[in-house]
C-alpha cells in the first residue's frame, strides 16, 4: 500500500506523462512533411478518396484500386482532409485521436480492475497505465502517423478490455463493445484482428482452464449479428466494386505474406523481409524506455509468486478474492501481450509497428507490478524521454537533416512557378510528390533528353540530382534548373 504522499506524487507524474506526450505529438503533427514511403502513400490514398468522393475502395492511384488493406485508416485521414484541408495536420490528427481513445480504454480497465480499492489508488493506476503507454516509443510515434496500426490497436484494445470487464461484471454494454472492437479491427486490418484477439483469449483460457465461463460470458446471440451487420457490408460492396479484392486480400495478404518470406505477390511495393523471430527484438525496442523496468519488475514478480500462493489462512476472504482476481488478470494481460509476438515469430514479413497491439497489455502489466512491488516515483520520470526525443526528431525531419525524404520542398517550388503546368518525374515518382502536387505529378520511364523532345507545352521535370544531370541541363538550351533538393532537381523546359 502506498503512502498518501507517494500516491499524489506518482499520479502527478503519470498525468504529466500523458499530457506531455499528447501535447508534443499534437504540436508535431504539422511540423514536418509526410515522408516516403508509408505515410506519403497512405496520405495520398486519403487525398484521392477525399477528392473523388469514392469512400468504398481506397485508390493506390487514380483508377488503381488498393486491395492491401481495409479502408478505416483511409476514412480517418480523408475525413481529416475534408474538415481541415489538405495538410499534414489534417491527415494525422484522426490517428492521434484514435490513440487518445486507446489511452482512455486502458485507463478505464486499470481503474475498474479491482473496485474494492480506494478511489485514489484506482485513479493513480489509471493514469499510470495511460502514462506508460503514451510514452512507449512505438505508441507515441505511430499514433501521430498515417498508418494502419493505430486503428488495429484500437479495435484489439476495445475488444480485450470489453471482454475482461464483461467477464468480471456482466454488462450488456461491455459485452457488445467486444463485438464492436472486432468490427473496428476487421475494418482496420482485416481477419488479422480476429486472429490476434482469438489467440489471446485461447492462450488465457488454456492457462486458466476457463473455457466454459469464457464462452458463456459473451452475448453471442446478439453480438455476432451486430458484428456481421457492421463489418461484412463493406467487404461485400468492395468485392462488387472491385472484383478480385477478396482473393488478393485474404489469400495474398493474410496467407502468402505470412508464410512466404519476401513474398513477391505484393502489388503495391516490396515485402518487408526479416529474419523470423525478429519481432521479439522489435518488441524490446518498441517498449522503450520502459523495457528494462518491465523486465526487472517481472523478475521480482516471479520471485514473489510462491509468497502469493502460500498466503496464511488468516487473511480475509476479500484479500484472497483479490489475489485470485489479480492472478487471473495478470495471466490475461500476458496472453494479450504474447499473442501478437508468437504469431509474428513465424513471419518474415514484419515491421516494428506490428508490436503496437501488445503495448496496452504491456502498460497494464507494469501497473500490476508497481502495485505489488512499488518502485520510487522518480523511476517513472523516465517516460519524459520519449516526448522530448519525438520533438527533436520532428525538428530534424522539418529541416531535412535525417535520411528520410519528402518531395514537399520541390512541390512548393513548382506551385510557386505555375500551378497548371505539366509536372513529370523522370524514372521514379515518390508518393509524397503525388500528395503535394495534388495528383498532378506523373511518372515517365524515359531519359530527360528524349522526354524534352516530345513535349507540346512548357513542362516541369523532376530528375535525379548529380553532376551528370547538371551537365545535361546545360546542354539543353530550352531547359533551366528551378530548384534543388537533396536527391532531385526541378527543371523547367520550354516547348519548341
Amino acid at each position: 500500500m502506498y503512502k498518501a504522499v507517494n500516491n499524489v506524487s506518482l499520479t502527478k507524474i503519470a498525468i504529466t506523462l500523458v499530457v506531455s506526450a499528447i501535447a508534443i505529438r499534437l504540436f508535431t503533427l504539422g511540423l514536418f512533411p509526410l515522408m516516403d514511403t508509408t505515410e506519403a502513400r497512405y496520405g495520398e490514398m486519403a487525398r484521392i478518396m477525399a477528392e473523388t468522393g469514392n469512400w468504398i475502395t481506397p485508390m493506390f492511384d487514380y483508377n488503381v484500386p488498393f486491395w492491401g488493406k481495409p479502408p478505416l485508416f483511409t476514412w480517418m485521414s480523408a475525413t481529416g482532409i475534408t474538415l481541415f484541408g489538405l495538410n499534414e495536420f489534417a491527415v494525422r490528427l484522426p490517428h492521434l485521436l484514435a490513440g487518445g481513445v486507446i489511452l482512455f480504454i486502458v485507463a478505464q480497465l486499470a481503474y475498474r480492475f479491482i473496485p474494492s480499492r480506494s478511489r485514489s489508488e484506482r485513479k493513480q493506476e489509471a493514469w499510470l497505465a495511460a502514462g506508460i503507454l503514451a510514452t512507449t516509443t512505438t505508441f507515441i510515434v505511430v499514433t501521430g502517423a498515417v498508418m494502419t496500426d493505430t486503428a488495429l490497436t484500437l479495435g484489439i484494445t476495445l475488444s480485450m478490455a470489453a471482454f475482461w470487464l464483461n467477464y468480471k461484471n456482466k454488462s450488456v454494454l461491455w459485452g457488445h463493445l467486444f463485438f464492436i472492437g472486432l468490427t473496428v479491427g476487421m475494418l482496420a486490418k482485416g481477419p488479422l484482428a480476429l486472429v490476434l484477439i482469438g489467440m489471446s483469449l485461447f492462450i488465457w483460457a488454456l492457462f486458466n482452464r476457463t473455457w466454459m465461463s469464457m464462452l458463456r460470458s459473451l452475448p453471442w446471440k446478439t453480438g455476432i449479428p451486430l458484428f456481421l451487420a457492421t463489418s461484412l457490408p463493406w467487404y461485400i460492396i468492395a468485392e462488387y466494386s472491385s472484383p478480385g479484392f477478396l482473393n488478393y486480400f485474404i489469400v495474398g495478404e493474410h496467407i502468402k505474406r505470412f508464410l512466404v518470406s519476401g513474398w513477391q505477390g505484393d502489388l503495391y511495393g516490396t515485402a518487408h523481409k526479416e529474419i523470423k523471430g525478429t519481432i521479439w527484438l522489435f518488441a524490446i525496442v518498441s517498449a522503450l524506455p520502459w523495457t528494462p523496468i518491465f523486465i526487472y519488475q517481472w523478475v521480482k514478480s516471479l520471485q514473489a509468486t510462491n509468497t502469493i500462493k502460500n498466503k496464511t489462512t488468516n487473511e480475509t476472504t476479500i484479500q484472497r478474492a483479490e489475489d485470485t482476481t489479480e492472478l487471473n488478470y495478470t495471466s490475461f494481460l500476458w496472453a494479450w501481450l504474447l499473442a501478437p509476438l508468437l504469431l509474428f515469430t513465424f513471419s518474415g514479413n514484419i515491421l516494428s509497428s506490428y508490436v503496437m497491439p501488445c503495448l496496452p497489455a504491456f502498460a497494464l502489466l507494469m501497473v500490476v507490478y508497481q502495485r505489488n512491488n512499488p518502485l520510487s516515483t522518480k523511476v517513472y520520470k523516465t517516460g519524459l524521454i520519449t516526448p522530448i526525443l519525438v520533438l527533436i526528431v520532428a525538428m530534424l525531419l522539418r529541416t531535412e537533416v535525417t535520411g528520410k525524404q519528402s518531395e514537399k520542398g520541390l512541390m512548393q517550388a513548382w506551385l510557386a512557378q505555375a500551378q497548371n503546368s505539366e509536372l513529370v518525374y523522370i524514372d521514379k515518382r515518390p508518393f509524397s510528390a503525388q500528395f503535394y502536387s495534388r495528383g498532378v505529378a506523373v511518372e515517365r520511364k524515359v531519359k530527360l533528353e528524349f522526354a524534352v523532345q516530345h513535349i507540346s507545352t512548357d513542362t516541369y521535370f523532376v530528375i535525379p540530382k548529380s553532376d551528370e544531370t547538371e551537365l545535361l541541363i546545360t546542354s539543353l538550351p530550352q531547359c533551366k534548373i528551378v530548384a534543388r533538393a537533396k536527391k532531385r532537381m526541378l527543371v523547367f523546359c520550354m516547348s519548341k
